[in-house]
């Protein structure tokens, strides 16, 4: 008894803690202190927004590129971010190996895949209790998201915005195990909107699951004048898949 008592405190204590300066720095108005995550190559700088409950659902919300300017402090992945702590899950969003003050060197999505599943231990050690987990990923995150979820069972849903299938393999998804979004502009200049209709068509093929698409009509691939309608598109499929009478599980 007294072994498993042991293995449980670490997570409950490091609960509390978090949670104990998250209300500081929201009594404060500052912005929530960073969590430092052990990673494979060192550690890993993020950001994390505990669940109002131990069963809450958990979120990550994964960045684009590295090497493109990539990081969590991207504007679209903050508000993936900020969009699922309102609805109550505990979220974290971080950077990849040497991206900010995470340690190590980019890795071609190899190391980035490493750094996502040992980001989302470190989130499930500190909430155990989690009734369900989502992934969200915007560009390259999308691509990482989504090869991560073909790893973790407990990722029950998925928003991919993005997601560059005219530059990397995603035949990887066979079957996808997961119900989800994929989101897209149709004035990308960077992911052709051919390639992720194709990447759509395929998913949908499959069985017992539910893809939906939404194009965000003249968006570029930054969402820089359409970042109200991508926010709008990720709502209304939270909403729907939330709900308690939700047709999707």
């Amino acid at each position: 008894m007294r072994r498993r008592c042991e293995s449980y405190a670490p997570p409950y204590i490091a609960r509390l803690k978090i949670a104990k300066r998250a209300r500081a720095a929201e009594q404060s108005g500052k912005t929530l202190p960073e969590v430092i995550i052990p990673g494979p190559e060192g550690r890993l700088e993020g950001r994390f927004q505990p669940g109002p409950r131990p069963r809450a659902p958990v979120a990550m919300i994964l960045h684009p590129h590295p090497q493109s300017g990539g990081t969590m402090n991207n504007r679209i992945v903050q508000a993936l971010y900020q969009t699922f702590v309102k609805r109550g899950f505990a979220t974290l969003r971080f950077n990849f190996r040497g991206v900010g003050k995470s340690q190590g060197t980019f890795d071609n999505g190899v190391g980035e895949l490493s750094d996502a599943a040992s980001a989302l231990d470190w989130v499930q050690q500190v909430h155990p209790e989690a009734q369900t987990t989502w992934i969200a990923g915007f560009s390259f995150g999308a691509w990482i998201g989504m090869q991560l979820l073909m790893r973790r069972p407990e990722i029950k849903g998925f928003i991919s915005i993005a997601p560059p299938a005219n530059m990397y393999d995603f035949t990887f998804l066979a079957p996808c195990p997961s119900s989800g979004i994929i989101i897209q502009g149709t004035g990308d200049e960077v992911v052709t909107p051919s390639a992720v209709q194709k990447l759509v068509d395929k998913l949908r093929t499959q069985r017992h699951i539910t893809i939906h698409h939404d194009e965000i009509k003249g968006a570029n691939h930054f969402f820089e004048k359409e970042g109200v309608e991508l926010m709008q598109s990720v709502d209304r499929y939270l909403d729907m898949r939330l709900a308690p009478n939700s047709p999707i599980r």
